[in-house]
């Protein structure tokens, strides 16, 4: 049993601290350990994260292994198959979360083959490369975030304080190289650098210079399915202009957070960030291939229209899983030991009507459970971001004190099992249609209840949704 939990804790981290910045650390989590992070976001579904836990983990046994048979292995690629919300993406974006892997997840219904409108495939492979280098550059400018702090106040004192710098080494007060300064210009200097750290300059206004991209600013239409190839030249004509820079008058405070960005992205070396991202994307890259049930083609008997244009889309991506070199505008990237995790509910088609090839490239799968009512109370109750402390927390802005009773949330978790058994199954996802429904009183007349105090309880929860509950048809439109 499974549920998809996200930015909450259902059990306290089992881990020793590590350094954000250790990559090599964390990557270097054994299975159990992988397992146990999983468990606080994502209930139940263990087959699954064991199955992902020892596919990370290979990849660090990999990294270990001599240059000559570690290009050899290949990542076994994996199949989740599973109902909407019972947590396939859930378990994918936190596993690279947790190992600081880039991450992109697509659906395979957005690609066609050449001929046909959609996306070309090659361009989950650019995003992927994007995702990386905007993950690297990151932490790059987290590195020299000290030095960029100092550099940007200093400079926000020279807009607040013209000429007060003190002169450089080397040029002597009163000669032609060195302007005189103000009387006691460092004295005043401190004086306005103890207000700004006290917070007492930031509703002053100051003019300072910004960026802004140079050059013809109209949009380039692309052939559909090559949009990437006129993304790439929109950026190659934005490298021909010149950035021009444009005078600006804001806040202190907004100021200096422009002063951090600009001295941030001149201490960051891009050369290393692209060297750094490219072998990351490589080497750890994670690309989630959703809906890929819906380019199977039944019994491959043959067909035309849309069964062609779906084989077509299969064998596109062949190429791709199995390795390849792609040209992205950070340089060339190869797909070889990219982790592809493909997902799909497999209600009317099974892995076997994927193309051999395509299949063979996919060795593990695994299936992924419905949720219950267990797992609905569970969702409900364990993560910090809990739908009922969301809701207590938003109408408690109001002043309207809601508290929710345990038999309530039980109640709640046992409707959204029910019509997900008798309508359409989808997963946790209810539980938010639900809930909606449930405050939607409360949170209407919210302003006017300043003050209160209301407690949900079963039966609150059975009278609010009695309707819905008793007529079938209309729970199909509104739950």
């Amino acid at each position: 049993m499974s549920n998809d939990i996200t930015n909450g804790a259902a059990k306290p981290s089992r881990l020793p601290a590590r350094d954000p910045d250790d990559f090599e650390a964390t990557t270097s989590l054994t299975p159990r350990e992988i397992v146990s992070e999983l468990d606080r976001y994502v209930i139940g579904q263990a087959e699954a994260k064991r199955m992902v836990a020892i596919a990370m983990r290979n990849r660090w046994r990999r990294m270990r292994l001599d240059p000559s048979l570690r290009d050899e292995i290949a990542p076994k690629n994996i199949i989740m198959m599973g109902p909407t919300g019972v947590g396939k993406t859930e378990i994918a974006r936190r596993l690279a979360k947790l190992c600081k892997s880039p991450f992109f997840k697509v659906e395979a219904t957005k690609f066609t083959e050449v001929g046909y409108v959609g996306r070309d495939v090659e361009s989950m492979v650019r995003d992927l490369m994007e995702i990386g280098v905007n993950l690297v550059k990151g932490e790059e400018a987290a590195k020299v975030k000290v030095q960029a702090e100092k550099r940007a106040e200093d400079m926000l004192l020279d807009l607040l304080l013209p000429g007060s710098r003190p002169p450089e080494s080397g040029a002597v007060p009163g000669t032609p190289d060195a302007p005189p300064p103000p009387p006691d210009p460092a004295s005043t200097r401190e004086k306005f650098r103890k207000l700004w750290r006290e917070g007492k300059l930031d509703d002053r206004e100051v003019e300072l210079d910004v960026a802004v991209q140079g050059g013809p600013q109209s949009e380039i239409m692309a052939i559909p399915g090559m949009e990437d190839m006129g993304f790439q030249l929109k950026d190659m004509l934005a490298n021909v202009f010149p950035q021009k820079r444009k005078r600006r008058r804001t806040k202190v405070r907004d100021a200096y957070e422009l002063l951090i960005q600009q001295e941030s992205e001149k201490l960051v070396d891009m050369d290393r960030v692209m060297d750094i991202a490219r072998a990351r994307v490589e080497q750890s890259g994670i690309l989630f291939i959703d809906e890929i049930d819906k380019i199977c083609t039944g019994e491959r008997k043959g067909g035309q229209g849309a069964e062609v244009s779906r084989e077509g889309v299969q064998r596109d991506l062949l190429p791709v899983v199995e390795g390849c070199v792609v040209n992205t505008k950070y340089g060339m990237v190869k797909t070889d030991h990219i982790l592809f995790i493909a997902a799909g509910a497999f209600h009317t088609a099974k892995p076997s009507d994927l193309v051999p090839e395509l299949q063979g490239r996919f060795p593990l799968r695994v299936e992924l459970t419905d949720l219950g009512a267990d797992d609905f109370y569970r969702i409900l109750t364990e993560p910090k971001n809990a739908l009922s402390v969301q809701y207590t927390a938003l109408l408690g802005t109001e002043g309207l004190s809601v508290e929710f009773a345990d038999d309530a949330l039980r109640e709640i978790a046992e409707v959204a099992e029910e019509i997900n058994r008798e309508t359409e199954n989808i997963g946790a996802r209810r539980l938010s249609t639900i809930m909606e429904r449930l405050l939607s009183e409360l949170s209407f007349n919210a302003p006017d209840m300043g003050g209160q105090q209301v407690r949900i309880d079963r039966e609150y929860v059975r009278n609010a949704l009695a309707d819905v509950r008793e007529d079938r048809d209309l729970s199909r439109y509104i739950l």
